[in-house]
Order: structure tokens, then sequence, then C-alpha cells
């Protein structure tokens, strides 16, 4: 049943964001294309999700919240997500950060990637017109450019950031990915849905973005997280050689 007002959701997970989640929900639906927002709030201890009850008081319609008990990872806060948003009926679904290293404006590009241009996923590229990263220190822009290029080297996936965490998802790509059968939750669960949309032959572009690192709260980065990724894509790639996928308009990889 379709309960949505409008057709695109932007799901923002969150821990411990209170110097954020007003700002960044506010830009979102202050943009001339028509968004809803859904947190989904890991128990922060910093009161990020009662902030987030201050506002739904005021716009129900548009600001959602789902919490939930314990902090179980970025992969797994965005797929409560998009069930949540399937269930509700959106068309469009959008990964988002909540610390303004994505700029909200740079929605509108993602949504008409994918509404307009015919795209089954948009995703938010730092590498794709060149490094346009703002804030990072040089090691950790190393580090994160060469990471793609591993994941590109080993999957042979026609993407260069192959680990945003900025996109746009339409329904039909997450109604045909097995959401309860994803394997990672950090860096490797960004690599994972890309990898798997592109198996499953859906359409992916990559939309040039600038991001720039958080100002305010604090990184949620680890070394585990790119451990996970590192070993994760021999993995998804080992894997990949025993499943069907469900080609739509291209031949097999």
């Amino acid at each position: 049943m379709n309960t949505a007002l409008n057709n695109a959701l932007v799901i923002i997970p969150t821990y411990n964001e209170k110097e954020n989640i007003s700002d960044i929900i506010d830009a979102v639906l202050k943009l001339e294309q028509p968004f809803d927002v859904l947190v989904v709030d890991d128990n922060s201890p910093d009161g990020t999700a009662a902030i987030v009850k201050q506002k739904i008081e005021s716009n129900s319609d548009r600001i959602h919240l789902l919490e939930r008990q314990g902090k179980h990872g970025l992969g797994t806060a965005y797929i409560a997500g998009f069930k949540w948003g399937l269930e509700k009926g959106y068309e469009y679904l959008f990964e988002m950060d909540a610390d303004f290293s994505h700029n909200p404006k740079d929605l509108i590009k993602l949504y008409k990637a994918c509404a307009t241009d015919g795209n089954d996923l948009a995703i938010g590229s730092r590498y794709v017109t060149g490094v346009n990263v703002v804030n990072w220190p040089m090691s950790r822009v190393l580090m994160s450019f060469f990471a793609s290029k591993y994941v590109q080297f080993i999957t042979r996936i026609p993407i260069k950031d192959t680990t945003a965490g900025f996109k746009c998802f339409k329904r039909q790509v997450l109604e045909t990915i097995d959401l309860d059968n994803i394997k990672f939750v950090g860096y490797a669960f960004q690599i994972e849905m890309k990898f798997k949309t592109w198996k499953h032959g859906f359409r992916l572009i990559e939309v040039p973005i600038i991001f720039t690192d958080r100002t305010r709260g604090t990184s949620k980065m680890s070394s585990g997280i790119f451990k996970e990724a590192v070993l994760g894509v021999i993995q998804l790639k080992v894997n990949s050689w025993f499943k069907k996928y469900s080609y739509q308009d291209r031949k097999p990889h």
C-alpha cells in the first residue's frame, strides 16, 4: 500500500549526530524537489533521536524516525530503512550521511539521473571526474581512491567510486536484491550493494559530486571497516561464480 506523500525517501543513519541532524533534515526538506526523510538511529546516547522526535511534531508527514536498540552497523541500518521505505511505497530511496559530507542539493541530481534519465542506481561519485574530496588528509584520500581501484580490479565493476555512500536506488533494484542476504555492514556493504545491482543487470551511473569531510561530530571510520572491505571484495567475487542473477537489459558478466 502506497502511503507516501512523495515518491522519494532519504534514509539517514545516525549514531551520535546531535550536532548535525536538525540542520541536515532542514536542508533536505527545503529543496525545491520534495524528499521525505527517514532517520534510522542506533540508540544514540547523545539524544539524536529526541531531536528528531521534536522535529516530527511539526512535520510528521515528511520526517520519520526508526529507532533501533543497540549499534548494529551502517549496512543493517540502511537495510532497515530500505524495507521501511518499500513498505510505505516510495519509488526512489536514497542513502545519505548526516554530517553534510554529502551536499543535500546533490539529491536533485541523483533523483533526475534515475527518475528522468532512466538509470536504476545513481551514485554520487568522488572520483568519476578526478578526485573531488575536501578536508580529508592525503593519506585517507589515497586509501579511499586506491580501495576503489582494488575493487574495480577484483570485481570488474565499471564504477570508479565503489565505496561511495551517497546513492539513489529505484525500488525495483531493492526488490530484486535479497536484502536479507546482504553480508556486510561497513564499507563492504556499499561495495556489495553496487556489485549485486550491477550483476543483476541494472543500469548504474556515476554523478559527480564534491565530498566534504564533516566539520561537526565524530567520524565513524575505523581500520576494521577497511579490512572488511578488502577481504569482503574477494568473497563477493568468489560467491558470484556460484549464483544466478536476474538480468534486465544486458548480457551477463
